[in-house]
């Protein structure tokens, strides 16, 4: 019987997490109280625990003031596009070598966080989209994520302004992907990235994609027919096709156009046929189930995104740069689990390692943090009260 060698354990996880922010955030020390190392342990704790910074500092007795803590943040990071561009640096710090020896299809998303209040100095701070959680007001953060077995990396994250050029975000995501030496064997988009702006940029960049469509144009009852991209949503045999999408300017885009049919056979309570349509360039795909199974490879993204869920700081404040890092602590807490699954957990066997993301669930490690925190800064496991309890 093989025994384990090696343990890993909490101070492990937090000491290599740690190393990472400090090496590439830059954090320093602001007063005896606010050291980096505090700053960083209470950050851990909030997101472990999926609360507010002044929540976190209220919970351990040695933890400094939230006051304290908060001035110590402002005063030790830098700008919003520096502090993205750490961010970054952080995010890809632990990168295995083979991500960058060839190249890999790459998933690009828009993760918006509902927001209801006002900008803090700029209006083009809060983002706006369709209405969702009661809001149609959002930070909205661009991210890069790279699609192989066992390697879940997020390899690039980008905070988006209101009226920012999507093509612009797009280009910017595969400019900081690159630094880091990963490089887009495809890119797998959503149907929010449809348009003409974007498109083009595609097609000039030379970048194959392959993106949902969204269903747009008159409708089947409409008595000149449907139109637009509902025409092959409206299909009821899978096949090919191609669409030229016009923008206001009279900018235009030709694409190619798949449409793959299946039935719903009762799936979320419905029946019938159901048409799937994607656009694809610099594409030559197989079949229609090659293009349907490679699309659903980008729904890994959105397990990301609930991950994030898990692990990002619940605030108030209406400073973008603290949102920002606060985004940037889960998904850099996220590229960890990631990458003790693959270099400390996984298993040697013929034909690729063998990874069981049962050992250490993600909320698992973030219990570890919690923990750890504890431990080193006492919880406080009372509440002030204005009445004694009654003998």
């Amino acid at each position: 019987m093989h025994t384990r060698q090696y343990t890993l354990t909490p101070q492990d996880v937090q000491a290599h997490a740690c190393r990472l922010c400090l090496r590439w955030l830059r954090l320093r020390d602001h007063g005896p109280k606010c050291t980096a190392l505090t700053v960083l342990t209470v950050l851990f704790y909030a997101a472990a625990r999926i609360t507010s910074l002044a929540a976190a500092c209220t919970a351990l007795v040695r933890a400094p003031g939230y006051q304290a803590l908060h001035d110590a943040l402002l005063a030790t990071l830098p700008a919003v596009h520096e502090l993205q561009r750490r961010l970054n640096r952080a995010l890809q710090g632990d990168l295995p070598p083979a991500l960058r020896r060839r190249r890999q299809p790459i998933a690009i998303d828009l993760h918006l966080v509902p927001y209801h209040g006002a900008p803090l100095q700029e209006e083009d701070e809060v983002y706006r989209s369709q209405a969702k959680s009661g809001t149609s007001h959002f930070h909205a953060y661009a991210t890069t994520y790279v699609i192989r077995k066992g390697r879940r990396y997020t390899v690039a994250l980008a905070y988006v302004r209101k009226g920012q050029p999507l093509a612009e975000v797009v280009q910017e995501l595969l400019r900081q992907a690159a630094k880091a030496g990963v490089r887009p064997r495809y890119l797998l988009l959503d149907r929010g990235f449809w348009s003409v702006a974007v498109l083009r940029y595609l097609q000039r960049a030379r970048h194959a994609f392959l993106m949902a469509v969204p269903c747009k144009g008159r409708k089947a009852d409409h008595p000149d027919g449907p139109g637009g991209t509902r025409v092959f949503h409206l299909r009821r045999r899978s096949g090919w096709g191609q669409y030229t999408l016009t923008a206001a300017g009279k900018q235009r885009a030709t694409v190619a156009i798949c449409v793959k049919c299946r039935n719903r056979r009762g799936e979320r309570g419905k029946h019938g046929r159901e048409a799937l349509v994607y656009a694809y360039g610099g594409l030559t795909p197989s079949s229609y189930q090659w293009v349907k199974e490679t699309y659903r490879s980008r729904f890994a993204i959105e397990s990301t995104y609930r991950q994030l869920g898990q692990a990002r700081i619940r605030t108030s404040t209406r400073d973008p740069l603290l949102r920002l890092l606060y985004v940037g602590v889960a998904l850099i807490l996220r590229n960890v689990w990631v990458w003790l699954h693959w270099e400390v957990l996984s298993q040697p066997r013929r034909g690729g390692r063998r990874i069981d993301l049962n050992q250490l669930p993600f909320r698992a490690m973030l219990c570890w943090l919690q923990n750890l925190a504890e431990a080193l800064l006492v919880p406080w496991d009372g509440i002030y009260a204005q009445h004694p309890m009654p003998i």
